[in-house]
């Protein structure tokens, strides 16, 4: 049985991630109401995943914890979480938006987040916080900043003990907790929905050799690097011992016509760089190679950057390479050809692999709302040169990796253009209201 739940508000934020939180803040600090839907049980998106970030290598979580807590406590701000799009239909000037609200079989309004339930629970799973690198129980708070700080409980995984449910000084684990619809009235709408990897790449593309333990993408490689992260260390997956000779592979997915997808992921050479400093400060004798198609520093100071990373040692070779198989030690075997000496074909073995996997969108909006998409899948911008955030639907705006691949500073700038939009747009619904009345 699902519960039906209904609200109204001047704005909808589609999505908790920087973007989506940035565009929230510009539009309550003008005194709107707005809610934030996120589909994941905290907001913050992938930032609040990450170390650090380029070119100036600040602390991520520094960035967005504080505006994580900003959003939780504006009062202008309401923050639904685990709820998923159904549907958006306009009728009389008015967005009518359907979500689901999956149950965390925990009482929102009674849970204090003291984690007690967390602490007695006797069951242990793979984190996918922490990209499966480590184990969590049953019954969790996400992370230790995740807002709101309420646990979670994972059906697949609970044996129904009922430990937890004794130990909650609230009583608030509530194990036949059902799934909610949220019909929610708004007169604009902002989509921040962020982005995924193409997890399926590496199977896809190397097949059985891609299935060794030291074969990660980027995004496993920040929670290791993270001071949050698994180990609190640089250590390899495989065996937990410091890799000495580290291989990052950009355009893995991207730039490939035969996949469907020709665009650069932008971000991918930077943050592959950030990360080879990174592992130098720690480990400054590791060898580090970065195989990319073409170096694109295209933002402020990305270019200095670049140019450090190689005076501190770390090699670059253009080339393409494949995953031949596993080494000594489950050491990972590269095969390519330097497109700039002619060597030949070399095999090289590595500690540990990194993967740049293509940036590709997290939601379609197909069947739920009649927005249109570009040729890459990624949502389309009505007038990208002059207003970026506008979209065919006069009163929905998009801000971020939603209409494609950015860096962090280009997300909030577009998060506070799409603010605007939408804020213009509310202001001329009230001159035409007062008018006609």
């Amino acid at each position: 049985m699902t519960i039906n739940v209904s609200y109204s508000y001047d704005a909808i934020v589609i999505g908790g991630g920087i973007a989506g939180m940035q565009a929230s803040l510009d539009l309550a600090d003008q005194g709107f109401k707005v809610a934030i839907m996120e589909k994941d049980a905290s907001i913050g998106g992938k930032m609040i995943r990450l170390d650090k970030v380029f070119p100036t290598l600040d602390c991520a979580s520094c960035i967005t914890t504080p505006k994580m807590a900003s959003v939780a406590h504006h009062k202008n701000i309401t923050v639904f979480t685990m709820c998923d799009l159904q549907k958006i239909e306009k009728a009389d000037g008015i967005f009518k938006t359907q979500f689901q609200q999956r149950p965390r079989y925990v009482n929102t309004s009674t849970c204090i987040g003291c984690r007690q339930c967390e602490y007695g629970c006797p069951v242990l799973v793979p984190d996918s916080e922490q990209k499966g690198l480590t184990a969590r129980k049953a019954i969790y708070i996400p992370f230790s900043n995740a807002i709101p700080q309420i646990a979670l409980l994972d059906p697949e995984s609970c044996t129904l003990c009922g430990k937890c449910q004794k130990v909650c000084p609230t009583h608030a684990v509530d194990y036949f907790q059902k799934p909610e619809t949220l019909e929610i009235e708004a007169k604009t709408i902002i989509m921040a929905t962020g982005y995924q990897l193409l997890e399926e790449f590496p199977q896809r593309a190397y097949g059985a050799a891609a299935n060794s333990p030291n074969v990660i993408n980027g995004l496993h490689l920040e929670r290791i690097l993270a001071p949050t992260g698994p180990y609190n260390r640089m250590l390899r997956p495989s065996d937990g011992k410091e890799p000495d000779n580290i291989a990052f592979i950009l355009c893995a997915g991207s730039r490939d016509e035969t996949l469907g997808m020709p665009y650069c992921s932008r971000v991918c050479c930077m943050y592959s760089i950030k990360n080879a400093l990174l592992i130098l400060k720690d480990l400054p004798h590791a060898k580090i190679t970065i195989f990319y198609i073409d170096t694109r520093a295209f933002g402020k100071n990305y270019e200095p950057f670049l140019r450090k990373a190689k005076e501190e040692g770390v090699r670059f070779i253009k080339a393409k390479p494949v995953i031949k198989g596993s080494g000594v030690n489950q050491s990972v075997i590269l095969r390519y050809e330097d497109q700039e000496k002619a060597e030949g074909i070399v095999e090289e073995e590595y500690d540990l692999t990194v993967l740049c996997l293509a940036i590709i969108p997290a939601w379609n909006p197909e069947g739920k709302v009649a927005v249109n998409l570009s040729e890459d899948g990624f949502l389309a911008s009505a007038s990208p040169k002059i207003a970026p955030a506008l979209t065919n639907m006069e009163g929905i705006y998009i801000a971020g990796i939603i209409s494609g691949p950015k860096d962090i500073v280009d997300t909030i700038i577009e998060a506070g253009a799409a603010a605007m939009e939408a804020s213009n747009y509310l202001k001329c619904l009230e001159q035409k209201k007062s008018i006609a009345a």
